[in-house]
């Protein structure tokens, strides 16, 4: 597999998810805006199936953890698939697993929001715009375990920009592909 990770050294976390590549099995590494083709391109396939749009994020343990957010395109029925890209920091520590969690989730809502913008833009463009929703980011978190004092917290924070929370067992894309990659 190539390299898909992205270290970053300075804070300027407006622009993590637009800058760097993302990793499909399929297609190698590709920037953003192939990505949203790549959708966009799979929609098309069958425009008549319905689609679910979904980010996730995991990470690795430890003070300096790698966060692989993934976007997953289910073709409801039939299948999907995914994008995913490495986010770390070179100076940037996380102390403890909650501020691993809340980073997790606000790099979920940074890339949703900026592929949500930019996708919808596309999508307006295209004739045949399929049948899709873009409302779920899954997050790491649930009821047993440690996590479960963070259920508020991070719902609320999912649903303050604009999205639907889903948490374990529902969380897929963050507790099994994205997690598949920390």
């Amino acid at each position: 597999m190539t390299d898909f990770s992205e270290v970053h050294t300075n804070f300027d976390e407006q622009n993590l998810i637009g800058q760097g590549n993302f990793y499909n099995p399929s297609q190698g590494n590709l920037k953003t805006n192939q990505v949203i083709d790549e959708i966009l391109s799979y929609l098309n396939e069958k425009p008549e199936r319905s689609y679910d749009i979904i980010v996730g994020c995991d990470s690795s343990s430890g003070e300096e953890p790698h966060f692989p957010v993934a976007v997953v395109v289910l073709r409801v029925g039939e299948g999907g698939r995914f994008f995913l890209k490495k986010i770390g920091y070179k100076k940037r520590k996380f102390y403890n697993w909650k501020t691993r969690i809340l980073e997790e989730v606000f790099l979920s809502c940074q890339l949703a929001l900026h592929l949500r913008e930019n996708f919808e833009k596309r999508i307006k463009e295209l004739l045949n715009s399929s049948n899709y929703q873009f409302r779920y980011i899954h997050a790491d978190i649930g009821e047993n375990g440690k996590t479960k004092d963070m259920i508020k917290e991070v719902t609320g924070l999912i649903r303050g920009n604009g999205f639907e929370p889903k948490i374990k067992p529902e969380s897929f894309v963050a507790s099994t592909v994205a997690d598949r990659f920390s």
